[in-house]
């Protein structure tokens, strides 16, 4: 069972620096994508456009189908030659897919003939039988079912007549829309730019991936976490240098990181006395949108916008550039990427920001949680349908990436709640 969120307006009445709720950390963010606009345009290959987001609408090329064709294999017939069952026709021929629509045989009273799915029905004929519902002995064919005029025919132009819009601006490329593409004869299609996102990670204890880290130190995961997320996610990320945690080194990686179309800094964003990010992006002339959302894991996340610094970009390059400041805790950076970094991402790649999409799936165990924060817990997912369980990882905290590269989930934990029972439903979130 799926639903998507529906999140109510976000109250006005929040300031800024006072922690918000999910629901309306979300909408803030919604806001602000859906007043981008992504700039730049280019053309490519059909699969090189794979995961893009197409800049011009592709419309039909002539219509859909293109003529009548049989929707199951059977024989076609006509319906008044069958409205009283068993009815004997002659067989008359076969009609295979591909068979060019001169070549079909002519269906009279009292004939049939054989025909493949896909296969273009004979004008002659008006529904086919379905083979199961038919006996063959020599040419003569026995039809135990009756059908109705037009049954297991698709006609001409049902799916789309020519002209018709079938991708509009901003559809993502899947598989789905790479099939319609092809079948209109898109070899090559416009798409807009995949985003550049900066990826930031901040901290003295911060080191790089191929280093070996001291006792006190740890692997830079989260910036190859954020940039598969970007990846997925249709942008290009852009790892910079580590910032230590010292101010001026922070503002000129910073700086750097606000030529891209997207910043994500991770880490440096709680109150600790080291934690420089925000007043260094407020001397950048950073503007904040929200600084906290009620949220476990992931409640120092920051949401603002700050001035691109002067470089030279070609004028149509945006003066301002998207930031999130992200928690430095492996599972908190993850989390926030999925709830709030995602939907701004969809609109700087030209799309329409995806809506969360929870499942429903029942507790496997008891959970107790404090109210006050929705809680996204690490989580797997296991059965069908009415029959789906959710069972929490046993982690440590936010901290603890190997319990959520067990999990292929979140379970989802109202703010509202201290106890869900075992067997109750409950969101899940999918990773």
């Amino acid at each position: 069972m799926t639903f998507s969120a529906t999140l109510p307006a976000a109250s006005s009445a929040a300031e800024p620096d006072s922690p918000l709720t999910f629901e309306q950390a979300r909408r803030v963010v919604e806001s602000h994508a859906e007043k981008l606009l992504p700039r730049a345009v280019e053309t490519l290959p059909l699969l090189e456009a794979v995961g893009r987001a197409l800049a011009e609408p592709i419309s039909a090329d002539r219509d859909f189908p293109p003529f009548a064709r049989a929707a199951r294999d059977g024989f076609a017939v006509r319906a008044a030659d069958v409205a009283s069952v068993p009815a004997p026709l002659r067989f008359v021929g076969e009609i295979r897919a591909g068979d060019a629509l001169a070549t079909l045989p002519y269906i009279h009273a009292g004939q049939c003939a054989a025909i493949m799915t896909g296969a273009a029905a004979p004008p002659s004929a008006d529904s086919v039988v379905m083979v199961e519902y038919t006996q063959r002995d020599g040419d003569q064919i026995t039809i135990r079912r009756s059908v109705s005029c037009g049954e297991n025919i698709v006609p001409t132009g049902s799916e789309s007549v020519a002209g018709n819009l079938l991708l509009p601006v901003g559809t993502r490329l899947d598989q789905a829309a790479v099939s319609v593409a092809a079948a209109v004869g898109a070899e090559h299609v416009s798409v807009f730019r995949r985003p550049r996102v900066a990826i930031l990670s901040t901290g003295d204890e911060i080191v790089g991936i191929g280093s070996a880290p001291a006792p006190h130190q740890l692997r830079n995961s989260n910036s190859y976490s954020l940039a598969a997320q970007v990846m997925s996610g249709g942008g290009e990320p852009v790892i910079l240098p580590i910032a230590p945690d010292e101010p001026e080194r922070l503002r000129e990686l910073l700086a750097v990181g606000l030529q891209a179309d997207l910043l994500l800094v991770s880490g440096g964003v709680s109150m600790g006395q080291y934690d420089l990010v925000e007043p260094c992006l407020s001397q950048l002339g950073a503007e904040f949108f929200f600084t906290g959302a009620k949220i476990q894991p992931g409640k120092p996340i920051v949401f603002g916008r700050a001035p691109k610094p002067d470089s030279g970009e070609a004028a149509e390059e945006s003066p301002s550039t998207y930031f999130f400041g992200l928690p430095g805790n492996p599972v908190s950076t993850m989390v926030t990427f999925t709830l709030f970094v995602a939907p701004l991402l969809d609109a700087l790649r030209g799309a329409a920001p995806a809506p969360l999409v929870f499942l429903r799936a029942k507790l496997a165990a008891e959970i107790h949680t404090k109210p006050g924060l929705t809680r996204f817990l690490p989580a797997i997912l296991s059965g069908f349908a009415q029959n789906a369980r959710v069972e929490l990882v046993r982690w440590q905290g936010s901290g603890d990436i190997a319990a959520t590269a067990r999990a292929n989930c979140y379970a989802v934990v109202p703010p509202d709640c201290e106890q869900i029972a075992a067997g109750e439903w409950v969101g899940v979130l999918l990773r």
